[in-house]
């Protein structure tokens, strides 16, 4: 018949994105608050937007388990 085809795509780690984008924007308002006195928040607000674009890529390539 031919080999099925692998499903691809974990809502769990697409879900764990969206909450790391979550913390990147509170971070980013913190910091916008602060009158961005300090270059730290910012900084902090960029790795978690990587992270969360890191997992989103991820949720879509990993196949999920059967």
């Amino acid at each position: 018949m031919g080999d099925p085809k692998r499903r691809r795509g974990w809502v769990s780690l697409y879900a764990a994105a969206f909450v790391l984008m979550l913390v990147a924007a509170v971070a980013l308002m913190a910091s916008s608050l602060g009158s961005l006195r300090s270059i730290g928040l910012l900084w902090v607000s960029s790795v978690f937007s990587l992270a969360a674009t890191g997992l989103a890529v991820a949720s879509a390539l990993v196949p999920r388990r059967s």
